[in-house]
C-alpha cells in the first residue's frame, strides 16, 4: 500500500470519527431530554428493560467485522456515561447545589451569622429537664461569649421507655432562658403539626437524624420562614442528605443548616462514625452552611475535643457539642455530655489551639 493510499483511508477514518463524535453527542442530548421528562415524572433514570431491548437490537442488526459482546460491550459503556451525565444534570437542577447557586447562604440567627466563614459553637443539654438546668448551660454560655443554644424538647428516642422530652413546656424553658441571656434557641420538632406552634418559641427547627426521610415534616418545615438545620441520617448517603434539604427548599425555605451528625457503621468503639470528609463534599456540592455534631457522632465526652478541632480544621461552619450542668444525674445520654467545667476547658483548648477564635 503506497503513503498515498494509507493517507486516504487515515482521511475518511477521521471522517467516521468526526461522525461519530456529532452521534454520540446528539445521542446524549437525546439522553439529556429523556431525564428531564423521568425527572418530571419521578421516574428512575435507569431502566433495565430498556437496556436490554438496545443490546438486543445491537445483537440483531450486528454485521461484523466485531463480534456482537465487543459491540455490546462498548455500548454499554455509551449507556453508562448517558446514565452519568442526566444524573449531573438532576444536580445541576438542584436548588441546594452549588451549580445552581455559586455563593454560599449566610443564616442570620440574632446577630450570630453561620456561613460567613467565622466559625462557631452550638451548646446546651441534651434534653430540657428544667428551667434552672437549662439556664446553668446558658450561663456559662454567655460567659464565654457564645448565643447558640441547643435543648431538646420533644426527643425521640431508640426505646419508648426512654425519656422523651418535655414537650411544649420544654420550648417555653427555652424561650425564657433565651430572652433572659439573648440567644437564639435551635430545638428539635418531630411532627409537621407541631411546627406552627413551635415557630412561636424557637430561632431555628432541628430536624434529627430519625426524621431526615420524614418527607411530610421536610415539607412542613418548608413552608414556614424559620431556618432549619437538617441532621444527616443515621444510614444516609450524602446524596441521599442533599435530596432531604432539596424538599425543604423546594418549598421555599433555603435557610438550611446541614449537620453532619455520625453514620452507623460496623465500628463500636463510637456510638457513631463520624465521617468527617462529608463537610467538604457537602461544602463543594451545596452553598448551604455546614455544622458537625461532635457528641451524637462519638457519644463520648473524651472524643469531643478531638473531632471538634478535626471538624473546625476541615471547614465546618460550626460544631454542636452537648453541655449539662450534672451529667451523671441527666434523664439522657448521660456519658457523652459535658459538665460546666468541661465545657470551660473545651472552649478554652479549642482557643489555644487556634482553630477559634471567638
Amino acid at each position: 500500500m503506497s503513503n498515498e493510499q494509507l493517507d486516504t483511508l487515515r482521511d475518511k477514518l477521521d471522517e467516521v470519527n468526526l461522525q461519530l463524535l456529532e452521534l454520540i453527542n446528539e445521542r446524549a442530548r437525546l439522553v439529556q431530554e429523556i431525564g428531564k421528562v423521568k425527572n418530571k415524572q419521578g421516574v428512575n433514570r435507569f431502566d433495565p428493560v430498556r437496556e436490554r431491548k438496545m443490546l438486543n437490537l445491537i445483537a440483531e442488526n450486528n454485521n461484523g467485522p466485531f463480534e456482537t459482546s465487543t459491540l455490546q460491550h462498548l455500548f454499554k459503556q455509551i449507556f453508562k456515561a448517558g446514565l452519568e451525565l442526566q444524573e449531573d444534570d438532576n444536580r445541576k437542577a438542584l436548588l441546594v447545589s452549588r451549580k445552581k447557586h455559586p455563593e454560599d447562604t449566610v443564616i442570620n440567627l440574632k446577630g450570630e451569622l453561620i456561613g460567613d466563614g467565622q466559625q462557631r459553637l452550638v451548646m446546651g443539654p441534651c434534653a430540657v429537664e428544667s428551667y434552672e438546668q437549662v439556664a446553668a448551660v446558658a450561663k456559662a454560655m454567655k460567659e464565654q461569649g457564645m448565643k447558640l443554644l441547643r435543648g431538646g424538647a420533644f426527643k425521640p428516642r431508640t426505646s419508648p421507655y426512654d425519656f422523651q422530652g418535655l414537650g411544649l413546656e420544654g420550648l417555653q424553658i427555652l424561650k425564657r432562658v433565651a430572652d433572659e441571656y439573648d440567644m437564639a434557641v435551635i430545638s428539635e420538632i418531630v411532627r409537621p403539626e407541631d411546627i406552627e406552634v413551635a415557630v412561636e418559641y424557637i430561632d431555628v427547627i432541628q430536624i434529627g437524624a430519625r426524621n431526615m426521610h420524614n418527607f411530610e415534616l421536610l415539607k412542613a418545615a418548608g413552608s414556614v420562614n424559620k431556618p432549619v438545620l437538617l441532621k444527616r441520617g443515621l444510614s444516609a448517603t450524602i446524596e441521599e442528605f442533599i435530596n432531604a434539604a432539596e424538599y425543604i427548599i423546594s418549598k421555599g425555605n433555603g435557610n438550611i443548616m446541614l449537620c453532619e451528625r455520625g453514620i452507623r457503621t460496623y465500628e463500636k468503639a463510637t456510638r457513631n462514625t463520624l465521617d468527617i470528609s462529608a463537610v467538604p463534599i457537602l461544602k463543594q456540592e451545596t452553598h448551604l452552611p455546614v455544622l458537625v455534631d461532635v457528641t451524637h457522632s462519638t457519644g463520648r465526652r473524651d472524643l469531643l475535643l478531638p473531632t471538634a478541632k478535626a471538624a473546625l480544621a476541615i471547614g465546618a461552619d460550626a460544631v454542636m457539642a452537648e453541655v449539662h450542668p450534672d451529667p451523671a444525674v441527666a434523664l439522657s445520654d448521660s456519658a457523652q455530655q459535658m459538665d460546666i467545667g468541661q465545657f470551660n476547658e473545651f472552649v478554652s483548648n479549642l482557643r489555644e489551639s487556634g482553630l477559634y477564635k471567638f
